[in-house]
C-alpha cells in the first residue's frame, strides 16, 4: 500500500534584488513580522488566511533571469472602500507606485500598484 503524501505548505514566491527591504514593505502592508527564511537572502511572512509569502534573491547564474511584474499578489481586504484606500495609502507611503487609479468593478473595488521591486500588487475590496 502506498504511503500517504505529507500535506504541502502553500506559499507565494517573489524574487527581489533586496529581499529584506521587500519583506519589510510587505510586513508593514500586511501587519505581519517578516521571519528569516532558509538563507540570509530569504524571508517569509504569514499571509492572512493561510500560506506564506516567501521573498528571496535568486542566484545570478540562473538560466532564465527573473522579471518584474510577472506575479501579481492579490490582497483581499474586508471593510470596503475605506479599507482599500487605507491599505493603498500605507503601501504608497512605503514606496509602492500606483499602476492604475482605484476603480469599481462588478465584484468590488480594486487598485493596482507596483511594489518597491516592481511586482504587481492588487488590492481588492470585494462587494458585500
Amino acid at each position: 500500500m502506498d504511503q500517504p503524501l505529507p500535506t504541502p505548505e502553500v506559499s507565494v514566491v517573489l524574487a527581489a534584488d533586496d529581499p529584506a527591504a521587500l519583506a519589510r514593505f510587505y510586513g508593514a502592508v500586511l501587519g505581519a513580522d517578516p521571519q528569516p527564511g532558509l538563507a540570509p537572502q530569504h524571508w517569509r511572512l504569514p499571509l492572512p488566511g493561510g500560506g506564506l509569502l516567501e521573498i528571496y534573491a535568486p542566484a545570478r547564474a540562473r538560466p532564465v533571469p527573473r522579471g518584474r511584474a510577472r506575479l501579481g499578489l492579490c490582497l483581499r481586504l474586508p471593510g470596503g472602500a475605506a479599507a482599500l484606500e487605507g491599505c493603498r495609502a500605507r503601501a504608497l507611503s512605503l514606496g509602492a507606485q500606483p499602476l492604475e487609479p482605484p476603480r469599481q468593478e462588478p465584484f468590488g473595488q480594486e487598485a493596482w500598484l507596483l511594489d518597491p521591486e516592481g511586482n504587481g500588487l492588487l488590492l481588492l475590496a470585494p462587494s458585500p
